[in-house]
C-alpha cells in the first residue's frame, strides 16, 4: 500500500506560520549566523556546495537560509501557508542572487504522491516537524524515502516522557482551543508555574541550582527566540513523541546509520543525524 494520507484534520493544529511571521521581526544577522553554525555542527560539514537540501516543514525559513548560505541547492516546503510566506520572505531578502537554487512551495509530508515527485536529496532536514503532523511514523516513512543513497537525514523528535508527555498533550490541546487573547497569558502562566514547582522540588532536595542554572544559562539554539520558542512549544499540536533508542533502532532497520545524536531526557527534542547506506 502506498504510504500516503491526504485526509488529515486541520481544525486542531497550531498555526505555526503566524508565530513565525512575528519571529521575522526580530530576525537579525546574529541569529542567522547561529542557525548556520548549528547546522554545520550537526551535519559535520563546513560547506554544502554542490549538494541538494530538502527542508521539510520550513517554518520561518531560517534553516533553509542557513543551508542556502552554505552553498546547497535548497527545496523548502511547509503545510502552513503563512510558514510558506515566511520562507519566501527570507528568500526575497537573502536568496535573490541564487534564486533558482532555492525553491519554496507548499505541500504536506503526509501526501505520498507529493513527496514522491520531489525526488531524492543529499541532505533531508526536518527539525521539530514530523511529530506535529498527526501521523508521525507515516511522516517519517515518507521523509526517509527522500534521502539519496549515501545521503544524510537530520531530524528532531520530541522525547517520550511517559505520563508527563500525556500531561503536555492536554496542556497543548487546551491551548489551541482557547480564545486568542488568552493564549499568551496561558503559555507564560504554565511555563512560570512549572518552573516554580521545579525550583521548589529541587530546593527540597537541597540542590536548587539544578533548576536555577538552566534558567541562567538558557540561550535559544539555531538562531531562535525564547519568546517564540515558548509559543511554538506550547501550541505545538498535534503532538507525538518517541524515545531516542526507538528512533535509532527504527532507522537502523531501514538502512540508516547514526552519525551524530543528542538525546533529550526532558521535554525537548532528540536531535539525530543519520546516513543512508549505499
Amino acid at each position: 500500500m502506498e504510504m500516503t494520507r491526504t485526509d488529515f484534520d486541520t481544525s486542531e493544529r497550531f498555526e505555526f506560520g503566524e508565530n513565525w511571521s512575528r519571529f521575522l521581526g526580530v530576525l537579525n544577522d546574529e541569529r542567522i549566523d547561529e542557525a548556520q553554525a548549528a547546522l554545520e555542527s550537526m551535519l559535520g560539514e563546513g560547506s554544502l556546495a554542490g549538494k541538494s537540501f530538502l527542508d521539510i516543514g520550513s517554518g520561518s525559513g531560517l534553516s533553509s537560509l542557513a543551508a542556502h548560505r552554505l552553498g546547497a541547492r535548497v527545496r523548502s516546503f511547509d503545510f502552513d501557508p503563512q510558514s510558506v510566506a515566511c520562507t519566501r520572505e527570507l528568500h526575497r531578502r537573502y536568496g535573490a542572487e541564487r534564486g533558482k537554487e532555492w525553491q519554496v512551495g507548499q505541500g504536506s509530508v503526509l501526501d505520498g504522491a507529493f513527496m514522491a515527485q520531489l525526488g531524492q536529496f543529499d541532505v533531508v532536514y526536518s527539525w521539530g516537524v514530523l511529530h506535529h503532523t498527526g501521523s508521525m511514523w507515516l511522516a517519517l516513512e515518507n521523509t526517509i524515502q527522500r534521502v539519496a543513497d549515501g545521503g544524510r537525514l537530520f531530524i528532531a523528535i520530541y522525547n517520550d516522557e511517559g505520563w508527563w508527555s500525556r500531561v503536555w498533550w492536554l496542556i497543548k490541546y487546551y491551548y489551541i482551543r482557547m480564545p486568542r487573547m488568552l493564549k499568551t497569558p496561558y503559555a507564560y502562566t504554565v511555563s512560570h508555574t512549572l518552573t516554580a514547582l521545579n525550583i521548589i522540588k529541587q530546593t527540597l532536595k537541597l540542590r536548587p541550582m539544578v533548576a536555577i542554572r538552566p534558567l541562567l544559562e538558557y540561550k535559544p539554539g539555531r538562531g531562535m527566540s525564547a519568546k517564540y520558542d515558548l509559543l511554538d512549544w506550547m501550541g505545538g499540536f498535534p503532538f507525538e513523541v518517541a524515545r531516542y533508542e526507538v528512533l535509532v533502532d527504527y532507522m537502523g532497520a531501514r538502512g540508516f546509520d547514526l552519525l551524530k545524536g543528542i538525546p533529550n531526557r526532558g521535554s525537548g527534542c532528540h536531535e539525530l543525524v543519520f546516513q543512508k547506506r549505499a
